[in-house]
């Protein structure tokens, strides 16, 4: 479509999601359209909220989680009570969430660990580590013939891969 207009096709293809998941979304109010003729059409506000709908959904909120989280956007930005209460979900949210990375990184270390000492042990045993494992994952089946590649870190604009809803 145009650059600030998106069918339901063009943001399942950028996205790697289905049209069916786009529609689910929107039936929750994640996100709106507007129909032009027989066709859905969404702006560019559309497309970046979809975008933080399926971030969050990666991170692993709900799709309640993420609606309470798109609301704070649409808030009554005119009514000072109305600001203050955003103000404190927002700091709230902050919290959870800071909590939450500092559970993440102790995991990630814990895992790094684990991970170090099963390479020092196949070392211990003659074996590269580095050289096994990607011989192992030439082993493992792959879904839908995508290849593994440890190497490859995920950032922001590559799409996500799950299109299950929620």
């Amino acid at each position: 479509m145009s650059d600030n207009n998106y069918t339901v096709a063009d943001l399942a293809a950028e996205f790697g999601i289905t049209p069916r998941a786009i529609r689910l979304y929107e039936s929750k109010g994640l996100i709106t359209s507007r129909r032009v003729g027989r066709t859905m059409i969404y702006d560019h506000r559309q497309r970046a909220r979809l975008k933080i709908v399926l971030r969050s959904k990666r991170v692993g909120f709900s799709l309640e989680d993420t609606k309470s989280y798109l609301d704070l956007y649409d808030a009554d930005r005119s009514n000072p009570e109305r600001l203050l209460g955003l103000m404190h979900q927002c700091r709230t949210r902050l919290l959870e969430l800071e909590a939450q990375r500092r559970d993440l990184d102790a995991i990630i270390a814990e895992l790094q660990k684990v991970e170090q000492a099963a390479g020092a042990d196949l070392s211990q045993l003659d074996i590269a580590p580095e050289e096994a494992y990607q011989q192992f994952l030439q082993r493992l089946p792959l879904p839908d013939d995508q290849p593994v590649s440890d190497d490859q870190p995920v950032s922001d604009d590559q799409p996500v891969s799950d299109d299950q809803p929620g």
